[in-house]
């Protein structure tokens, strides 16, 4: 896992190195191990790296291949890197290396624009062809990895986070009004390609997009996801049957694929704790995990340790449990906000960060549970929508999710920033899109492919890479995801969402953590925000560049600071953090930067 980042010139002039050192400067953070450059006339590569699969200089970054004439820099990790391996080395390719990122180069040049359709993983990268005079990026198909780019007549720019690009110079910070309303209408999700920034652009999962040193960007899908049921359909034993066997291999896979010890972010939900059971299972031992708790409100409860000492006390892990009181929570506040590449809603963004700082001093990789909510159907608003018949595709979406109609967002907005719905169109759109047999399998379709991205994926990636921790998503394994997408949703929404889990776990976890309900990562003083928490929002809020940024009509914020925990959207967030996070990241990453 790594950070990437690079310039290609547009206009004959070499590389700007020195913008290239500034950009791999802010991604040290993803990647302690080891810092790397790479220019070619008017191409420049800068990489962080953090070394999980061959542990040898040999794999540092970034990876010239001379003889064929290639450069790289990648994030990532490839699961299936050794079966490739060989059948690249049955073609007569020869390895320098003993990592996965060489087999990126030799797929290249093995299978050209196509050479994603053959990397199963997590994967962002950037590949150099000195012969061609081609630059070719490509993102993984559920867009775990991170991949920004922006670009002007001059030059084209890529990096894992914003901040990388804005720290290179130049960039345009200006709001992107359309962007906007979709984070303040999608709980902090942007659809890419734009972002929250006019001048930031992020590549699409399972896009590529190539670049010739005088042309524009050419963006294509390698990849689509069809949610459509196969022909014969299966019985629900074969479904169930056929779904646990995928899931066993993904966490196997990712618990193999590493030079270093593998754990688990253990929350205590259906979830996580099914990684433990499978990795037992499978024979894993010395098995270590890890579990954050936060101080309970009178309205929810701030851990899940009830749950999670139980699996422990199963499986025997190797266990660390930590319990972090709101005084320690309130000051750290800002560093988990300067690790988000764009703004973030979800209230455990704080939690994963903290998390993540303790795993970081014992272990480089850990397996975590997100995706299993939206490849299996797990939230309450599925089947709110699921029993919704009376209106639209898109009315029975917006009514159960949107966290502000579009009337309540020209409420809060500045007049310049007003414009139309957006969103709904966006959503719509979306939903009406060939590969779907039914509303619901274009609802969980777009979560998976969309919604996910930028929300708990890039949360988790976020805030785990902030303390150079590699997070693998075993429920967004592309297998996995592919089948489950063809998988009756009546049959993932049986019992209240998730059944096919439920089904695997019982036997293999005790029967309170399958049937408790549904819970969420645990931050209850950002959702129920009071005391010092609301004092931060409200110094926020009110500050001098909040004012003069105009951003927010003033009656619409004085509203929520006069009572906070009256506006809670459809999916339980609170919109007065919404809007606190978001001017908070506006003032530490772009005011003075851009």
């Amino acid at each position: 896992m790594c950070g990437i980042c690079g310039e290609l010139r547009l206009d004959g002039r070499p590389a700007d190195l020195a913008a290239i050192a500034r950009m791999t400067a802010t991604l040290v953070r993803r990647g302690p191990d080891h810092g790397g450059s790479y220019s070619d006339g008017p191409l420049g590569f800068g990489h962080r790296r953090l070394a999980v699969i061959d542990l040898s200089h040999r794999s540092n970054q970034p990876l010239v291949d001379q003889e064929l004439g290639l450069a790289l820099v990648f994030n990532g990790t490839l699961y299936n890197y050794k079966a490739l391996r060989s059948e690249l080395a049955a073609l007569g390719y020869h390895f320098f290396s003993d990592g996965d990122s060489e087999v990126i180069l030799k797929a290249w040049q093995a299978w050209g624009e196509d050479c994603p359709t053959r990397l199963q993983g997590m994967f962002a990268f950037a590949l150099w062809d000195m012969r061609r005079q081609v630059l070719f990026l490509a993102r993984d198909r559920l867009g775990i990895k991170p991949l920004y780019w922006s670009a002007d007549g001059h030059r084209f720019r890529f990096a894992s986070s914003t901040q990388a690009l804005i720290a290179g110079g130049g960039v345009d910070a200006a709001i992107d009004a359309v962007a906007l309303h979709h984070l303040l209408t999608l709980h902090a999700v942007v659809p890419a390609p734009r972002t929250v920034l006019a001048g930031v652009r992020k590549l699409e999962p399972g896009h590529s997009l190539r670049l010739g040193p005088a042309g524009e960007p050419v963006v294509r899908p390698y990849w689509r996801l069809t949610a459509t049921r196969p022909e014969p359909d299966l019985e629900e034993p074969e479904w169930l049957e056929a779904i646990h066997t995928s899931l066993r291999e993904a966490v196997r896979r990712r618990s193999e694929v590493a030079d270093v010890p593998v754990g688990v972010l253990l929350s205590g939900g259906l979830d996580s704790s099914l990684l433990v059971a499978l990795l037992a299972e499978a024979g894993v031992s010395d098995l270590r995990t890890f579990s954050v708790g936060f101080e309970d409100t009178p309205e929810e409860a701030g851990s899940e340790f009830q749950y999670s000492d139980q699996v422990v006390a199963r499986y025997g892990t190797r266990h660390r449990k930590f319990h972090v009181r709101n005084a320690e929570v309130l000051p750290r506040l800002p560093e988990a906000v300067d690790a988000m590449t764009e703004p973030m809603f979800g209230q455990d963004a704080i939690g994963f960060y903290l998390l993540a700082e303790q795993v970081s001093r014992e272990i480089k990789v850990v397996q975590s549970g997100q995706g299993a909510d939206e490849v299996f159907a797990g939230y309450f608003w599925y089947l709110r929508m699921q029993t919704d018949t009376s209106a639209s595709a898109l009315e029975r979406f917006r009514r159960h999710y949107f966290d502000r109609d579009h009337a309540e967002y020209l409420r809060l907005v500045s007049p310049e920033y007003g414009g139309e719905d957006y969103t709904s169109a966006t959503i719509a759109e979306r939903l009406a899109e060939p590969g779907a047999d039914t509303f619901m399998d274009a609802v969980l379709r777009l979560d998976v492919t969309t919604l996910i991205v930028d929300d708990p994926v890039k949360r988790v990636d976020n805030m785990t890479m902030a303390w150079g921790l590699e997070a693998r998503v075993p429920f967004l394994d592309q297998n996995l995801v592919e089948l489950a997408a063809r998988c009756p949703p009546a049959l993932k929404l049986k019992q209240g969402g998730k059944y096919p889990l439920k089904a695997l776990a019982r036997g293999l976890l005790p029967d309170a953590v399958i049937d408790r309900p549904k819970g969420y990562f645990p931050m209850p003083a950002l959702k129920y925000v009071r005391g010092p928490f609301l004092e931060f929002m409200r110094e926020t809020l009110c500050s001098r560049p909040c004012r003069e940024r105009g951003l927010y009509r003033r009656d619409y914020v004085d509203r929520l600071l006069a009572a906070p925990d009256l506006y809670h959207t459809r999916i339980q967030g609170n919109k007065l953090w919404h809007l606190a996070v978001l001017e908070l990241w506006l003032q530490r990453q772009v005011d003075g930067r851009g």
